[in-house]
């Protein structure tokens, strides 16, 4: 992916390529990736190019809902840093989050290599560390750099947080208007932690007074039906959400819109669903 691409390629074309020039709508983001086997989230994958596609439709929709003078959106799994910063430059205030084996590798880097413009009246973008393996009873949404986090680094200098706190406003957290993640159901380890983490953000925005539970967009490309099969009944069946997959055709429009028109085998496996945390499961009795 170089600057004469005026779209974006598939993941699976660039993962060659320690550095993308990246494309979306009118900007281009320059994207350090690894692809060296340590981590999932270190290189770019055919959801979040698809979620941050499908997300200009879905915030200028009149009906999206904000508690904040802009949109507060969680990212979970920022991994690169594409759907965070494809976010801010729609005008959403964004917390970022992943381990801090992302952070540290690409995440940090490139959400400072790409600061937004100068002309524009972009939102900001925060990036902290979220495990979701540790119970929610344990997060700190108040700490400069890990709401969880197993890291001894979890505490750094003041140098190190200017580094991680990128927006200059205070620490976001709940209430939040938008969960996204995306390229998260691999593996089913993960299933339980990723529902419970998306529960709790969901309950305590709540909490912290927004009027209805913010709505998560999953982006996933299905490797392993079971696992995804399993996370979705899961959603409905344990944790209470509302399950709906986003239908393929509104998904397609919307990556055409952007100027991506891929060979149908290039994101084939690729499905974006919405939850929403039903009121009868708004008390938070099961975030151990």
């Amino acid at each position: 992916m170089n600057e004469m691409d005026p779209s974006p390629r598939p993941a699976q074309d660039t993962k060659h390529l320690a550095v993308l020039s990246y494309p979306f709508l009118d900007a281009r983001f320059s994207l350090r990736q690894l692809d060296d086997g340590q981590a999932n989230g270190t290189a770019l994958w055919l959801g979040a190019q698809c979620l941050s596609l499908y997300l200009p439709s879905l915030l200028s929709s009149p009906r999206t809902h904000h508690t904040h003078p802009r949109p507060a959106a969680l990212d979970l799994g920022s991994g690169i840093g594409l759907t965070a910063l494809a976010l801010r430059s729609l005008g959403c205030d964004v917390l970022a989050t992943d381990t801090e084996q992302v952070v540290s590798s690409v995440l940090r880097t490139n959400i400072l290599n790409n600061p937004p413009p100068s002309t524009a009246s972009p939102g900001a973008i925060q990036i902290r560390e979220l495990d979701w393996t540790i119970s929610p009873r344990d997060w700190d949404w108040s700490h400069p750099s890990a709401i969880a986090s197993r890291s001894p680094r979890a505490h750094p200098s003041s140098a190190d947080s200017h580094a991680i706190t990128t927006a200059p406003n205070a620490s976001l957290r709940p209430p939040f208007d938008l969960i996204v993640s995306s390229d998260t159901l691999y593996s089913p380890a993960l299933v339980t932690p990723l529902l419970r983490t998306l529960h709790a953000v969901s309950t305590q925005s709540i909490a912290a007074g927004a009027s209805r539970p913010p709505p998560v967009y999953l982006c996933i490309e299905r490797r392993d039906s079971a696992v995804i099969d399993r996370a979705l009944t899961e959603a409905s069946t344990l944790w209470g959400f509302a399950v709906e997959r986003v239908p393929h055709r509104k998904l397609a429009k919307a990556m055409a819109k952007g100027g991506v028109r891929w060979a149908r085998d290039d994101w084939e496996g690729v499905e974006l669903w919405k939850l929403v945390l039903k009121r009868s499961s708004f008390p938070e009795s099961d975030l151990v």
